[in-house]
C-alpha cells in the first residue's frame, strides 16, 4: 500500500482563511476527525485523548494529575511538575487545541465544551505546579482562547436551542473572566502612554454577544421599552405616558426587567 497522502487530501484543499475539519470511517469502522493543514492534516480519535492514548492508565495526563491531586494529603501534589512533565502536557493541550478548532468548524459545540474544560483544567495545573514560572507563563497564555472558545461554544449550543438568556449569561461571564486575566497579568499602555488595544478574544465576545441581542426574539417589554425611548425622542408625551403605564404593567411578569446574578463558571474544582 502506498504512503503517499496525496489521495487523501486529493479535493480538500487547504485554506489558510477557513478551518476545515471533517469526520471519516477508519478501516476498523470508527469515526475519526481530520482536521486539514497546510503540509498535510491530524487525524484525531473524537474522544478521550487526540492520539487515542492512555497515558499512565488515565484517560489523559490532565486527569491523572487531577486525580493524584484529590488523593494527596491536603489534596497538594507533593512534588512540583519538572521540565519533562510538562513538555508532556504542552503535547497533551495542543493536541486538545487541535481537536477545539476542528469541533468548531464541525459544529459539534458540546465537543468544543469539553476540551476546552480540559485544556482549562490543564493550564490550572501546570500554573500551579510547574517548577519553572516561565513555563507555567507559555501555559498561562493559551487562556484567553480557552476560555472564548468555551464561551462561544456554549452560547451557540444555548441559542439554537432558543435560550437567549442562557447564551447571553455565558458570553458575559467569558468577558468578564478574560477582563480580569488581562488586568492582572497585562500593563494597560503602551510604553508611550497609549491604551492597549482591547484583546482579540475580546472583541470576539464581544460581537458574539451583540449577535445575540440582535437575534433574540424581542419580548413585549423590550418592544414597549422601544417605542417608549422613541416616542420621548418625538416629544410624543402623551404616547410616551400610555407606553408607560403599559411598562409598569409588566413589571415582575416579566424577568428580563429585574437584574439576574451572574456567577462565573467554575472550572477545575478547588480541591483544598
Amino acid at each position: 500500500m502506498s504512503k503517499d497522502i496525496t489521495r487523501l487530501v486529493d479535493g480538500w484543499p487547504h485554506d489558510p482563511g477557513e478551518v476545515r475539519a471533517r469526520w471519516i470511517v477508519a478501516d476498523d469502522g470508527s469515526r475519526k476527525i481530520q482536521l486539514r493543514l497546510d503540509l498535510g492534516l491530524f487525524q484525531m480519535e473524537p474522544d478521550g485523548r487526540p492520539d487515542g492514548a492512555r497515558p499512565r492508565g488515565a484517560r489523559s495526563l490532565c486527569d491523572f494529575y487531577v486525580d493524584e491531586e484529590r488523593r494527596a494529603p491536603g489534596n497538594v501534589l507533593p512534588d512540583k511538575l519538572d521540565f519533562d512533565a510538562c513538555a508532556e502536557l504542552q503535547q497533551e493541550v495542543m493536541q486538545y487545541y487541535y481537536r477545539i478548532m476542528a469541533f468548531y468548524a464541525l459544529g459539534d459545540f458540546p465537543r468544543v465544551v469539553r476540551d476546552c474544560d480540559h485544556n482549562l483544567d490543564l493550564i490550572d495545573i501546570v500554573s500551579e505546579y510547574a517548577q519553572d514560572d516561565e513555563v507555567a507563563w507559555q501555559f498561562m497564555q493559551l487562556y484567553p482562547y480557552m476560555r472564548m472558545m468555551h464561551a462561544r461554544a456554549g452560547a451557540e449550543t444555548a441559542t439554537a436551542a432558543g435560550r437567549f438568556d442562557e447564551a447571553e449569561k455565558l458570553v458575559r461571564e467569558g468577558i468578564q473572566d478574560l477582563e480580569s486575566f488581562f488586568a492582572e497579568n497585562y500593563e494597560p499602555t503602551n510604553e508611550d502612554g497609549s491604551p492597549v488595544p482591547p484583546p482579540p478574544e475580546l472583541d470576539t465576545l464581544r460581537e458574539l454577544l451583540g449577535q445575540i441581542e440582535r437575534r433574540r426574539p424581542r419580548s413585549e417589554a423590550e418592544t414597549l421599552r422601544e417605542e417608549l425611548a422613541r416616542a420621548v425622542e418625538l416629544e410624543n408625551y402623551e404616547k410616551a405616558a400610555f407606553l408607560r403605564d403599559q411598562l409598569n404593567s409588566l413589571k415582575g411578569l416579566d424577568p428580563r426587567l429585574g437584574g439576574k446574578k451572574r456567577n462565573r463558571p467554575g472550572g477545575r474544582e478547588n480541591p483544598s
